[in-house]
């Protein structure tokens, strides 16, 4: 008990800064929370902390620790509902955040599978491309895509999703096949606005390498990406997740297939809580399920 009270003490005031926020979330003291904190690094033999009267900063063990513990506390609590709730239904108001192309063609769909399977739970779905701040915007759930950046959030993977250059026959048939990335030279190159470039691994050194491409469109907006290459205007760096179908149907042909780079995860972000509410965990879990099919991205 006094093992899981130093590490409950330890997470609260990592991701809400101070020892009087961390106390106030847990019903206790200051001193306490700084009682905690001591005999925690006491135990372990090493620095999580560095306190000073402005502020508190992780060390690089404090800040390695710190997602192991989120992840304990998380499996504590799924563990803890899982047994205890028995046959009580989710209910609620839930509020989920996605990037907005993805989550109109892979969270949308699902919320009326969750909302049918849960009918008392409200759903709200907040589509944007902007990084959301799930504490200030109350954000119950955000999916994410790519390297994760904020070490406060709490993430499940959900599953992956690959990155691959697509072209329709008519272009490939017109302009040839590109068999290396040195190819797209000569190519028409369709650009996501301020895109750093395309990433490739090499499938003989295994390295990754960003190449920077060029072409006659570029845009911001990846669904018009999307449209053109469909129109034979050029190559696309597109997501598994946006033009699955296409290939499958044969609208679009992918190529370079050798060199695609590593596959991204795709994450479930949430704030810290001591105990997840069962509608969060049921709808993370509907989503977990389909992701992690490869077959899904095809069919959807």
């Amino acid at each position: 008990m006094d093992t899981f009270k130093q590490i409950s003490a330890f997470v609260n005031v990592a991701t809400r800064g101070s020892l009087s926020a961390a106390a106030r979330a847990e019903g206790v003291t200051p001193a306490i929370i700084g009682r905690r904190l001591d005999a925690l690094e006491s135990r372990l033999g090493v620095k999580l902390l560095i306190r000073t009267t402005r502020k508190l900063t992780l060390t690089f063990e404090g800040q390695a620790f710190l997602e192991d513990c989120q992840k304990v506390l998380t499996d504590l609590a799924n563990a803890e509902a899982a047994v205890s709730l028995g046959g009580v239904q989710a209910s609620g108001y839930l509020k989920v955040s996605a990037p907005a192309g993805f989550g109109r063609q892979h969270v949308a769909p699902l919320v009326g599978d969750f909302m049918r399977a849960n009918p008392e739970v409200r759903v709200n779905l907040n589509l944007s491309d902007r990084l959301v701040d799930l504490i200030n915007e109350n954000i119950d759930c955000a999916i994410r895509i790519g390297e994760l950046t904020d070490s406060s959030l709490v993430s499940v993977r959900l599953g992956e999703m690959r990155r691959m250059v697509v072209a329709s026959p008519a272009y490939l048939v017109e302009h040839g096949v590109p068999r290396s990335p040195d190819d797209l030279a000569g190519h028409n190159c369709l650009s996501l606005g301020q895109q750093r470039g395309w990433v490739f691994r090499d499938p003989q050194s295994g390295s990754i390498d960003t190449l920077k491409v060029t072409g006659d469109f570029e845009c911001n907006d990846g669904a018009v990406l999307h449209e053109w290459a469909l129109a034979g205007r050029g190559l696309a760096w597109r997501s598994l997740w946006e033009v699955g179908r296409d290939l499958k149907e044969g609208r679009l042909t992918s190529v370079l297939d050798a060199w695609q780079a590593p596959p991204m995860g795709i994450y479930a972000v949430f704030p810290q809580r001591r105990h997840l509410p069962l509608r969060v965990r049921l709808f993370i879990d509907l989503l977990k399920e389909n992701y992690s099919r490869p077959s899904y991205w095809e069919l959807r």
